[in-house]
């Protein structure tokens, strides 16, 4: 009963986190394609200079990725029994995790629009920022799962 109780908690927690951020993309996708004249009838609004997404936000997709895999590996280790391996994947990802954040935080600083700046800044910065929020906790999770794999509280 409590393992299906966790269970159950879990799937309800990821369609709420879900549901969280369809709101922003469909706000982003509702305002781009059909924008409204108060920002100048285009997308992005006028005035606003968009990042282009062959940077950083390349970089940073290809580096959540490769945390997957890497965070995937360490998985596959504990189940067959290879602490090391298993140590190596988590610290990888950990690593993978705060270059994320870091370029994030890079991205944010350099932006060259703010959250000020019409429903395109607004929604840019508050789904990626939650993103970013998403992915600093996922770092911290990890770091005590590291931590207590170290420690060998986790079986095969």
């Amino acid at each position: 009963a409590v393992q299906q109780g966790l269970r159950m908690g879990m799937i309800l927690f990821i369609v709420s986190e879900i549901m969280f951020f369809f709101a922003f993309f469909w706000a982003f996708f509702t305002s781009s394609l059909s924008p409204v004249y108060k920002n100048g009838g285009v997308w992005p609004p006028a005035g606003i200079e968009a990042i282009s997404p062959w940077g950083l936000p390349l970089l940073n997709t290809i580096i959540l990725l490769s945390s997957g895999a890497s965070v995937t590996w360490a998985h596959h280790a504990i189940v067959g029994g290879f602490k090391k391996d298993a140590l190596l994947g988590l610290v990888i990802t950990i690593i993978f995790a705060v270059i994320f954040t870091g370029l994030q935080g890079f991205e944010y600083v350099n932006a060259p629009f703010a959250m000020s700046d019409s429903v395109y800044g607004s929604v840019f910065f508050m789904a990626t920022g939650f993103h970013g929020f998403h992915v600093i906790i996922g770092t911290i999770f990890l770091f005590v799962c590291a931590f207590r794999l170290y420690l060998n509280h986790f079986s095969r």
